[in-house]
């Protein structure tokens, strides 16, 4: 059984600019990601490209922690086996994300590419069976090229996968 513990920030009110935040990263690897903070302890997130390209998942419960102004890290556990960590600086518009992708996924990265939400049995199935060692580790710095502040809880931000992104999508037109 997967089991969530409590995400909630140590410092909430220290969150207040960067929940809303919706933006679009590229890897110094090529991959694009898409992210949107939509509370102090949930993020909504969609993968552009790369190794797990066309993944989405909403409601992803988080850890999210101010580190200085304009810098924040969101950490989170997958269902999948798969952890990540991402430091976000706003002011400079450039991250630092660092993924450990379970074993299986290194080997079939595919059985991850779909709306998560709906297949959540199938992700913790496939954890379990393994196998998750050895990690691959996946850290790289990122610029961020696109990003806007929305309103907290808007299901509208991250609403659908790319397959159903319009022709060169940049902004929040979905």
């Amino acid at each position: 059984m997967y089991v969530q513990e409590d995400f909630s920030s140590t410092k909430p009110a220290e969150l207040k600019t960067v929940i809303g935040k919706h933006f679009i990263y590229t890897y110094d690897n090529g991959w694009q990601y898409e992210m949107y903070i939509k509370n102090a302890q949930t993020i909504d997130y969609r993968i552009h490209s790369g190794m797990v390209g066309g993944r989405w998942v909403k409601e992803q419960k988080a850890h999210i922690i101010r580190l200085s102004d304009e810098v924040y890290k969101v950490s989170w556990d997958e269902p999948t086996g798969t952890d990540v960590s991402v430091t976000i600086n706003l002011q400079e518009r450039h991250l630092h994300g660092v993924i450990f992708f379970p074993q299986w996924i290194a080997k079939e990265p595919t059985k991850t590419v779909c709306y998560q939400n709906d297949h959540f049995d199938n992700m913790l199935s496939y954890r379990d069976a393994g196998p998750t060692y050895p990690k691959l580790v996946v850290d790289e710095a990122a610029k961020i090229t696109f990003l806007e502040t929305c309103a907290p809880d808007d299901e509208s931000v991250i609403s659908c996968g790319i397959e159903a992104l319009p022709e060169g999508y940049t902004a929040r037109n979905n």
